[in-house]
């Protein structure tokens, strides 16, 4: 009887043992996983202060915004309406008035002529303007004047020395489409130009 109670008193005993054991193998699983988050170069802390500190663009300086909008004070962009290109002066130089009197559009010289000697369109060679006496001047404000200036001024890949018929510089692209219709209707060969023009001191 001694020995029946002793064995089932040590039968408790081991089994009591058994169920509040840990098992050292899960233990050392559970750690190796927490390291393994902590040190993840891919983990979400990691990306977020890299995403900060290394982006290429994260520190994005705008010290050249100023030097822009400096230099964009002096270009404007307007619309040119041309009736017609040509290297003949006076062949053009006759046409302008053909449309000054078909449409009365006024005529804007700009106190120029052309130079034979030269043969350039330019200012008198007695003009107030020394810096530019005996040069040409060009066209570079809006009006709805014509006159004759050189095309490559609003036009670069324009040949140098051709001359162009100007029917007006317009701000509004609306304003040059409509008188773009209206000499459309007996001028066939005019056109329009979208140019950036220089407008600030010529001096």
């Amino acid at each position: 009887m001694t020995i029946f109670i002793i064995r089932h008193v040590f039968i408790m005993l081991i089994t009591l043992l058994i169920s509040c054991g840990t098992n050292p193998t899960e233990s050392s699983s559970a750690n190796a996983d927490t390291t393994a988050r902590s040190d993840n170069p891919d983990s979400a802390d990691h990306r977020q202060s890299e995403g900060t500190e290394n982006h290429p663009h994260a520190h994005h300086s705008h010290e050249n915004d100023t030097d822009d909008s400096t230099n964009d004070e002096s270009i404007a962009t307007y619309f040119i309406v041309v009736a017609d290109t040509g290297q003949n002066y006076y062949t053009l130089h006759k046409k302008m008035f053909e449309l000054n009197k078909q449409f009365r559009i006024q005529i804007d010289t700009m106190d120029r002529s052309y130079n034979e000697k030269k043969n350039l369109i330019a200012l008198s060679e007695n003009d107030d303007d020394k810096l530019y006496a005996g040069e040409y001047f060009p066209r570079r404000f809006p009006s709805d004047h014509l006159s004759l200036e050189y095309l490559d001024v609003y036009q670069t890949k324009a040949g140098k020395k051709t001359i162009a018929l100007v029917a007006g510089i317009y701000e509004k692209q609306k304003s040059a489409d409509s008188a773009l219709s209206i000499l459309h209707a007996s001028e066939k060969k005019v056109f329009k130009i979208k140019a950036n023009i220089f407008t600030g001191c010529a001096h």
